[in-house]
């Protein structure tokens, strides 16, 4: 088990990060980049220096401040890929793999280094230098190499972010597979939610220096314990003042204009979360035969595929996105600009104060 309780002074902001992550599961720091995520990586890595603290892995200690303890870089076991891979650009790529495995006889540090290269799907570049093979190839080596070493803790400092849209899906499986093998624990940068939703088993949103929340990916989709979370893991969030009608439904004014009906507890000036696949399009004048009592009409300001879905980006008096299904979007003839009308229902939005933030986590 890894155990991190820290407090890292920036020149910008104070970073305060406790948490544990078992043996064979795997935690995801993400939120908006300078929110201190890159900084929790290094002072686990004993290259960043917290001004208190510990963190432990197992019966190890590598740091404790009250007792003046700080393990060396070298001496903690920890495997680290950097965002920029740090390759020996001088080595072939099966080089740097072994770089780590000074342990074994030549063969078998080769032999080693091909089964790692293999895992990533790019052993056939075991011979070439690393200074002419593309970026996202340069990163598969990278995790390649910390892989090989096999240690204890695993740290991934946005271990997707050089690759290209063709080789990125196969590339987050395989990391995956490889993490959900792992005997010990792992900790992943990313500012991407959709690919900590893929490698983590859960997933911590920093927000200047501060955890947000902690849970599992569908904690934070269903129930996200503010805007800033609902924004950042993709649903949409509009602005208002809520008031309780006779039936019991919150009537929302938007900031911009309109009204929407929510269910929930809360008034006042709030946020409605509105999840993209919650939201159904009808062609603009429709007579609606559904029970949704939101209709808003709209225009189509973007298509994004997403396989066989379509994200579709929406201007209201505050932006909204609907997902919907590739031949749904084909029948309706999205396109950027035409008219329609976004219907959900009052039960599929989460009311939340507008622009709260809750407590500081400081989880175990």
């Amino acid at each position: 088990m890894l155990s991190v309780d820290v407090e890292i002074a920036r020149r910008e902001l104070t970073v305060a990060f406790a948490a544990e992550v078992a043996d064979g599961r795997t935690l995801a720091l993400t939120g908006p980049s300078g929110g201190g995520k890159s900084s929790v990586v290094a002072a686990i890595a004993g290259l960043a220096a917290p001004v208190r603290g510990s963190i432990g892995c197992g019966a190890q200690v590598w740091l404790d401040s009250d007792a003046r303890v700080d393990v060396a870089p070298e001496r903690r076991d920890c495997g680290l890929v950097f965002q920029d891979g740090a390759l020996f650009p001088h080595l072939s790529v099966w080089r740097n793999v072994a770089y780590g495995l000074d342990g074994l006889p030549r063969r078998e540090r080769r032999e080693a280094a091909l089964t790692a290269l293999r895992a990533f799907g790019i052993d056939e570049l075991a011979d070439a230098r690393v200074t002419v093979i593309s970026g996202g190839q340069q990163r598969r080596v990278a995790l390649a190499r910390t892989l090989a070493r096999g240690p204890q803790v695993l740290l991934l400092d946005e271990p997707l972010s050089a690759l290209d849209a063709r080789t990125l899906d196969d590339a987050a499986r395989t990391l995956a597979e490889v993490l959900a093998s792992r005997s010990g624990p792992s900790l992943i940068v990313t500012h991407d939610f959709s690919q900590a939703s893929l490698l983590a088993d859960e997933v911590a949103v920093l927000d200047k220096g501060q955890v947000v929340q902690r849970g599992s990916p569908d904690d934070l989709v269903r129930a996200p314990a503010s805007a800033f979370v609902a924004e950042f893991t993709g649903a949409s969030v509009l602005h208002g003042v809520g008031s309780r009608e006779a039936d019991g439904v919150v009537a929302v004014t938007l900031a911009g204009g309109g009204t929407v009906f929510c269910a929930g507890e809360q008034t006042g000036s709030v946020a409605v979360v509105i999840r993209p696949w919650d939201v159904t399009l009808e062609p603009a004048g429709a007579a609606g035969t559904s029970s949704a009592r939101n209709r808003i009409p709209a225009h189509v300001t973007s298509l994004t595929p997403l396989g066989g879905r379509v994200r579709v980006g929406l201007a209201l008096p505050e932006p909204l996105v609907a997902e919907v299904t590739s031949s749904a979007a084909a029948r309706l003839g999205l396109e950027p600009g035409r008219a329609v009308v976004a219907t959900w229902k009052a039960t599929a939005t989460r009311l939340v104060p507008r622009g709260s933030t809750p407590t500081t986590e400081r989880t175990r």
